[in-house]
């Protein structure tokens, strides 16, 4: 029988940590050629868009999907995941804290691969629902002891700003502007569904690593063009995905000034293959699409958790 987990077992069972080291994994296999991953399809309805994607990650006996609708009603995202030895359905989750998590894991190991290895200081632009594990991904794998951030809401970046504050064990400052929140930073995050830039290269200082994260549409982008042209090296967690859906880097390559033989694959990194930095000074930038690669990370660890723990529903289905 398949196990049902909902949004509070996720809660309950998933480390940040844990997580983290669970995504590496996953992407060392992509990297050594062992995992597959599917780019994110979409269909439309006037209100509602559902977007399906598919990955399979053998060393840790998995194969699935994420499924999610979102629109004006809200976002509603469910996992399932198969055995790759027996085909038993093996668990259906509830996914919105489950990918909160893996997206901000997948930040982190680029962060432990690419960043300086002693930077400290981080900015984040955006305050909204997954920016905190953006910042708990950091925080988990460099020793962080200054954070900025920044939200156009300036009441709701404060209370975001105490929060991690307290969440993190770290000191976390509201920022007046966007430019304010990075200046001074050596990691750089930016989590938001901006069409317009609000990342700019002439406020990057060398050394900075930059985690892209808050958008996957082609016709949106958070960095503008020289930010991206700075970048000594660009890392993408799927170049196929990101060819369909990364609009920081899709006009720079239409415009002839970047190739995606340039774009190298997170798998790639983890997996030794290619350095994550080759120099202090360098600038490093990753681009997260969010690949189900990640979900099937986390499904994973997850489902082993909960069985050993008695956690969950078994439903009748799934043989």
């Amino acid at each position: 029988m398949a196990l049902l987990l909902t949004e509070a077992d996720v809660e309950a069972l998933l480390r940040m940590e844990d997580v983290i080291a669970s995504v590496e994994a996953a992407f060392a296999a992509q990297g050594r050629g062992e995992a597959q991953s599917q780019p994110r399809s979409r269909v439309r309805t006037p209100n509602l868009t559902l977007h399906v994607m598919s990955a399979a990650l053998p060393s840790a006996g998995v194969l699935g999907l994420k499924a999610y609708a979102s629109g004006k009603p809200g976002s509603r995202f469910v996992v399932l995941a198969w055995s790759t030895e027996t085909g038993r359905l093996e668990g259906v989750i509830e996914a919105d804290r489950l990918g909160q998590v893996r997206t901000g894991a997948a930040s982190g190991v680029a962060t432990k691969f690419m960043a300086g290895p002693q930077a400290r200081t981080v900015g984040c632009i955006g305050t909204g629902r997954q920016a905190g594990s953006q910042l708990e991904a950091v925080c988990a794998v460099r020793p962080v002891d200054r954070i900025a951030v920044y939200g156009r809401d300036e009441r709701r970046r404060a209370a975001f700003a105490a929060a991690m504050a307290e969440r993190l064990g770290v000191g976390v400052k509201p920022a007046s502007s966007p430019e304010e929140a990075v200046r001074e930073a050596e990691i750089v995050i930016t989590i938001t569904t901006s069409r317009e830039p609000v990342l700019f290269g002439r406020w990057l200082r060398p050394g900075t690593h930059i985690n892209a994260a808050g958008v996957n549409w082609a016709n949106k982008r958070e960095l503008d063009d020289e930010a991206v042209r700075r970048a000594d090296r660009i890392v993408v967690d799927d170049r196929t995905q990101a060819a369909i859906e990364c609009g920081d880097l899709i006009p720079l390559v239409e415009g002839g000034s970047l190739s995606w033989e340039q774009v190298h694959e997170l798998g790639a990194v983890v997996s030794g293959r290619v350095p994550g930095r080759d120099g202090a000074d360098e600038i490093t930038l990753f681009e997260s699409q969010g690949v189900a690669l990640e979900d099937m990370a986390a499904a994973a660890l997850l489902i082993q958790r909960a069985r050993a723990a008695g956690v969950g529903q078994e439903i009748p289905i799934g043989g």
